[in-house]
């Protein structure tokens, strides 16, 4: 039987529940910075929707005025955040140093991105899309450059999950007006806080990851007197988690979300610990079996079977479109600049669709960065996987999240423009490659030296043999 709740009830239900959540959460242990709030708004307002909707006072413009001009209140709100955090990476001294010297990858793309405004048709616009570019990069830095790292990330990821998740569960049963959208093929698609499904599906993915990793951890560490009001908590919002991507039906996001949870899962077992190839083979399996299934015409009736067409809801479609319009091949239409002007028209006009992304990641990157910028994206996956690995070698708890975030944005980026500034996929992407510098891993380790478990390392040993190895309980506070 189904019992009707009116929204002015299940309101402050709902809101007492997130209140209730963090209450069983806590952890007077843990300490964090004010500074994290900056890192924390920003990931609230891009992955749900802008200030200005929020308020009420969103323009009414095409999509070109507003991938142009956005909103004042929007372009004031993040410009508060950025300053805050270049106050904040300031007082840092000497500790970012290193860790972009290490990163040098990241440097040289944005390096590149900011060049390419001048061969861009509005340097000014590329200009303010660059700057919330490196606001990303920022309010990864700010995390990263922690006391204590992974109370930071534990911490981040519970303020926005445990208030993001409910309310897209509460909007989405309780507030059809602004959970829910028409599609072209008027079927309802819910959104949940974010703008469209594949965005709710973003955040379940990566959230839904940075969860399950909690409550691994959580649940491995046994003599935790307050474990089981944790586990009740994180369990929760996983199932939210679950009944959202239910709904939204995003298969990308649901894909990702089985494969790299699995990895996640499975990577801390000795069998992985000690054989890297196996960890190689599985990874690229992975990815392959993704492209396979998306881009071969064989594998049609795989992608049928979970329930697309083979045009995969129209992308095929746009990247025919996004390719018919002539763009420089080396170095493309500058940063975040090819939905500008006469382009993003010409695209509706032969795709027949409304759009203002490529629904692929890596033509998303080609077209407004060309092959130079494939090259240097390339880079940039090539060694923050190698840094992933080798802090999975060091710590595979933290390094199976890492690499789980790494596999999820670059699934995710086969059918979604993952690479994008502010998008939830590209910040988790930093978080991982740039989460795995060992510049700072060392300062952030020897803080936390007294909780750190070492894991055996040599294979061959005695003492490391898979059949006698029992991997060591997480200590809740391993270096990040």
């Amino acid at each position: 039987m189904h019992i009707h709740i009116p929204p002015i009830i299940a309101s402050p239900i709902f809101f007492a529940g997130i209140v209730y959540l963090f209450w069983l959460d806590r952890d007077p242990d843990v300490e964090v910075s004010k500074a994290l709030w900056i890192p924390t708004i920003w990931l609230l307002i891009n992955c749900s929707r802008p200030v200005s909707f929020w308020l009420g006072i969103t323009r009414t413009a095409d999509m070109a005025s507003a991938y142009a001009e956005g909103s004042p209140v929007d372009a004031t709100v993040f410009l508060v955040l950025v300053a805050a955090a270049l106050f904040v990476l300031f007082n840092q001294g000497g500790r970012i140093e290193p860790i972009l010297r290490e990163n040098w990858p990241i440097v040289l793309f944005f390096g590149y991105a900011a060049f390419s405004m001048v061969w861009s048709d509005d340097p000014f616009v590329t200009f303010k899309h660059w700057i919330k570019g490196i606001g990303d990069v920022m309010m990864v830095l700010i995390v990263l450059t922690e006391a204590r790292p992974v109370d930071a990330m534990k911490r981040l990821l519970t303020r926005v999950g445990f208030l993001l998740v409910p309310l897209s569960v509460l909007t989405c049963k309780y507030y059809p007006g602004i959970a829910r959208v028409l599609s072209r093929s008027w079927e309802m698609e819910y959104t949940g806080v974010t703008g469209q499904k594949n965005g709710l599906g973003e955040l379940c993915l990566f959230f839904g990851l940075g969860l399950l990793w909690r409550f691994r951890s959580v649940y491995n560490d046994r003599e935790n007197p307050d474990r089981r009001r944790r586990l009740l908590a994180l369990g929760t919002v996983l199932v939210m988690v679950i009944w959202l991507l239910r709904m939204c039906q995003s298969l990308t996001s649901i894909c990702a979300l089985g494969m790299a949870g699995a990895v996640m899962l499975l990577f801390v077992r000795p069998a992985f610990r000690f054989r890297p190839v196996l960890v190689h083979a599985l990874v690229v399996a992975l990815i392959g079996i993704s492209a396979f299934a998306l881009f071969f015409q064989q594998s049609g009736g795989l992608v049928q079977a979970l329930g697309r067409t083979s045009s995969l809801s129209g992308r095929t479609t746009i990247w025919a479109a996004v390719l018919s319009v002539p763009v420089n091949r080396v170095v493309g239409a500058g940063y975040e600049s090819f939905w500008l002007g006469h382009r993003l028209e010409e695209v509706q006009d032969v795709s027949g669709q409304p759009t203002n992304e490529a629904h692929d990641g890596y033509l998303e990157m080609y077209v407004n960065l060309g092959w130079t910028g494939l090259m240097v994206l390339a880079l940039l996956i090539v060694t923050g996987y190698r840094n992933i690995i080798g802090a999975w070698r060091r710590d595979p708890d933290i390094g199976s999240l890492r690499l789980a975030f790494l596999l999820g944005a670059l699934i995710t980026a086969f059918t979604e423009a993952a690479f994008r500034m502010l998008s939830i996929t590209w910040i988790f992407f930093l978080i991982a490659t740039i989460g795995s510098s060992e510049a700072w891993e060392g300062d952030a380790a020897a803080q936390t030296a007294d909780q750190f478990v070492e894991y055996p390392r040599q294979v061959g040993d005695a003492d490391n043999d898979d059949r006698a190895f029992e991997p060591p309980v997480a200590s809740g506070r391993p270096g990040w």
